[in-house]
């Protein structure tokens, strides 16, 4: 069950389909509805877990409770006037890079789930989402904002600094680290220069 459990909760938002699950763990059909059931039940039973599972057409995914609803508004607009945190930086480099790109991509070269940090930057205005992938699930893909290159002082996004001098560098090896220093580099030239990039608030 904490197979599926875990699934549930890197597949985020956009959340699973019990065909998918299936393909992925190889478990059968009967076995995975029963395993959702006690899950759901679970939750709905433990007044101390902070979650729910949603169905929508054979699509699971956790949720928090509607009673915690005043605490998570509160989580996502508190961060709107201070600075950017390193995780969110870090996803907005990604972004930016790689544009148009999708959550689960962005949570493969950062290796954790990025769903929050998604809707923090989407609520402070540097990303947007921009349609949706031709794929199973058609995961939205998310780019930088218009805002995004007043933030940074960018006027193009051919401005962004290089990742590393080496020009044939994998994009499929690059970690967000990578995408993370070109950033602190950008920072520090500017402060040389008697510039600084912008904060938030």
């Amino acid at each position: 069950m904490e197979q599926i459990e875990g699934l549930l909760f890197i597949s985020g938002d956009e959340g699973i389909t019990v065909t998918d699950i299936e393909q992925i763990t190889g478990f059968m059909r009967p076995a995975i509805s029963l395993m959702l059931d006690r899950l759901s039940a679970k939750y709905e039973d433990d007044d101390d877990s902070a979650l729910i599972l949603l169905n929508s057409d054979q699509t699971y995914r956790l949720a928090t409770k509607q009673e915690l609803s005043p605490i998570i508004k509160r989580y996502f607009e508190v961060p709107l006037s201070t600075p950017l945190s390193q995780a969110s930086l870090e996803v907005l480099a990604i972004i930016a890079y790689r544009q148009p790109i999708t959550r689960l991509e962005i949570d493969e070269i950062r290796g954790v789930q990025s769903s929050a940090t998604l809707q923090k930057l989407i609520l402070q205005n540097l990303i947007e989402e921009n349609g949706r992938l031709n794929a199973p699930g058609r995961p939205f893909l998310f780019v930088t904002s218009s805002y995004f290159l007043d933030y940074f002082g960018l006027n193009a996004l051919e401005q962004l600094p290089p990742l590393s001098e080496q020009t044939d560098i994998d994009p499929e090896e690059m970690s967000g680290d990578l995408f993370l220093q070109a950033f602190e580099n950008r920072k520090r030239e500017g402060e040389q220069n008697g510039t600084t990039t912008k904060s938030n608030g």
